[in-house]
């Protein structure tokens, strides 16, 4: 008997650079069917954390090199291509002389340049779809690219299907985004609960923790509002309590929030560990996760916190209701730095409400099987 033929897919992103969509994007690709699918990868800039991982199961291709690998003339070439795919070029063009177009099933997977240039795509035959990570209501990050709102709208009118990871940004895009005739809906992002597991029993050789021990995991942007954390700490720290706050993550506001950690003398409670390879060995050895986030759409670090039984406190953003079932399974609070320090309050005088989230937060992470997440994405794919 033959097996079916393998249907070929292409998803686009801009890069594998460490963020959770990115992250996520590495798990789909490495638990897709292999028999079922032959897939191409095709990143803009070839750059990010999550190259290597994903290497081994898909046809990796890059319009543009590493710009930290190009030297010399091979540096006047980049720029010039850089300019020719992000600003001069027509983006049909674009698309027809650098993107892979020979797949059944064609995926911008982020919201942004990846979504714009594959609207414009020649291939008549595939299957058009749109992956949105945001709650594009609350923060509105692709605005930049397009120059208006009814541009924006026309690009997602050229798909056949648009995922929203969480109900939250569903509702936003679709308050966003009027007359879409592509079929809309929340398809949750999947996560490796099993390896993340196995990764956190990683043993870290650390002192053992100053009073409750804090944690949270992300790009250090300003979405992430790593700034009002640091602030948050400043308080708790004149207020007496002892604690220790971990950042884990990279990026561009590191610099200020290194120089804001020395200027308020917080070196003895607040780390920034940078990006780590194995964020889950950090999370096992802490208490309590924190989310300052002024905007997310589905957290994926929360997702991961839930699986190692970590209590969560968060601001209220997209898909935190769904993930923490309304606040039964951690803290959500108003979206801002008093109520947020609130909720950490709230935990670090009651020492039992913290064991109850814990107990909470461990029944939710067994929810989160691999198995129930990929299904509907490759049924997606199939159709």
């Amino acid at each position: 008997m033959h097996n079916p033929p393998k249907k070929p897919l292409l998803f686009l992103i801009e890069s594998l650079s460490g963020g959770g969509a990115e992250k996520v994007l590495t798990t789909l690709l490495r638990h897709l069917d292999s028999n079922k699918f032959d897939v191409t990868l095709c990143c803009i800039v070839d750059c990010g954390k999550y190259i290597n991982d994903v290497k081994p199961y898909v046809h990796y291709t890059s319009l543009l090199p590493n710009p930290e690998q190009v030297k010399g003339i091979r540096k006047l070439i980049y720029q010039l291509k850089y300019k020719l795919i992000y600003s001069w070029l027509p983006l049909r063009m674009v698309y027809r002389w650098f993107v892979p177009h020979h797949a059944e099933v064609e995926v911008a997977f982020v919201e942004g340049f990846a979504t714009k240039l594959l609207a414009h795509s020649t291939n008549q035959q595939a299957k058009m779809i749109a992956w949105v990570h945001i709650d594009l209501k609350n923060f509105h990050w692709t605005k930049q690219l397009y120059k208006s709102q009814s541009e924006e709208n026309e690009v997602y009118r050229q798909y056949h299907d648009i995922v929203c990871v969480s109900q939250t940004a569903e509702a936003s895009f679709r308050h966003l985004f009027t007359n879409q005739q592509a079929h809309i809906q929340t398809l949750y992002n999947p996560i490796d609960s099993q390896s993340i597991i196995e990764q956190s029993q990683q043993l870290l050789q650390l002192p053992k923790p100053k009073g409750v021990r804090l944690a949270t995991i992300g790009r250090l942007t300003k979405q992430k509002a790593y700034s009002r954390l640091l602030h948050i700490a400043t308080r708790l720290q004149k207020d007496g309590y002892v604690f220790e706050l971990w950042i884990v993550g990279d990026g561009e506001e590191r610099e200020m929030l290194q120089h804001y950690i020395q200027e308020k003398q917080l070196e003895k409670s607040v780390t920034l560990w940078g990006f780590q390879t194995n964020p889950y060995a950090f999370m096992a050895q802490s208490d309590l996760f924190v989310c300052s986030s002024i905007s997310e759409g589905y957290s994926t670090a929360v997702t991961e916190a839930l699986i190692l039984g970590l209590p969560v406190v968060t601001t209220a953003c997209s898909g935190m209701g769904e993930l923490l079932k309304e606040g039964e399974c951690g803290i959500i609070t108003e979206n801002s730095e008093d109520a947020l320090l609130a909720g950490i309050k709230q935990l670090l005088d009651h020492p039992e409400q913290l064991a109850h989230y814990k107990e909470k937060a461990t029944a939710r992470g067994k929810e989160f099987t691999l198995e129930a997440l990929m299904k509907p994405i490759e049924d997606l794919l199939q159709k």
